[in-house]
């Protein structure tokens, strides 16, 4: 897959929003602080893709980047950021939920989390999902460029103890700033969306 062709399709607020012609995509999640759009726009070597807010939390809506003719990236809204009002907080839930849950196409679901915070009560609430709807995951500790090697080590450490019992979990370090892990997160993408939609 070559990423760097990644374009926005749509936004969507809902499940039946989300576009009728996806074979496959993988879902990025994460709370509102923890670098999702930067990971994305890292990944893509695209800026300005994944708008990366001062005001984490702004994002509420499913967004959707076509890589390939039916294969997408899709960022999910970011969770957890507390200026946010408790009804808008809500609402954005319920949605993300139905999307998880009822997404046909979803063919993976990538967990973004910073390197230094493993893990926050959003972050093992996404890992119970994938564990208990047997879908893939992949964690990227973001910001693995604020640790020295001996931490990301304890942290990526840490991370595999959480997940161990999942066959179809890993997990990797990750910094957009140093461009760390790019080249693991594509392989893994491709692996998910490179394949016959039968499998």
């Amino acid at each position: 897959m070559n990423y760097q062709n990644a374009k926005f399709v749509i936004s969507a607020a809902k499940l039946s929003g989300c576009p009728l012609d996806s074979l496959k995509e993988v879902a990025f999640a994460g709370r509102s602080n923890a670098g999702k759009s930067s990971a994305i726009n890292t990944l893509t070597r695209q800026g300005q893709l994944a708008r990366a807010s001062k005001t984490p939390g702004r994002t509420q809506l499913i967004n959707f980047f076509m890589v390939a003719e039916g294969r997408y990236l899709v960022d999910l809204p970011g969770y957890g950021y507390a200026k946010v009002p408790l009804a808008v907080k809500d609402n954005w839930q319920v949605h993300l939920e139905h999307y998880l849950n009822k997404r046909d196409a979803l063919a993976g679901l990538v967990l973004v989390t910073d390197i230094r915070h493993v893990f926050k009560d959003f972050d093992l609430m996404m890992i119970d999902w994938a564990r208990n709807n047997q879908v893939p995951l992949h964690i990227i500790l973001t910001k693995s460029d604020k640790l020295k090697r001996g931490a990301i080590q304890d942290s990526l450490r840490a991370a595999q103890d959480v997940i161990k019992d999942i066959p179809m979990a890993t997990v990797q370090e990750f910094s957009s700033l140093k461009n760390i892990g790019v080249d693991a997160l594509a392989e893994k993408l491709d692996a998910w969306l490179d394949t016959p939609e039968s499998q």
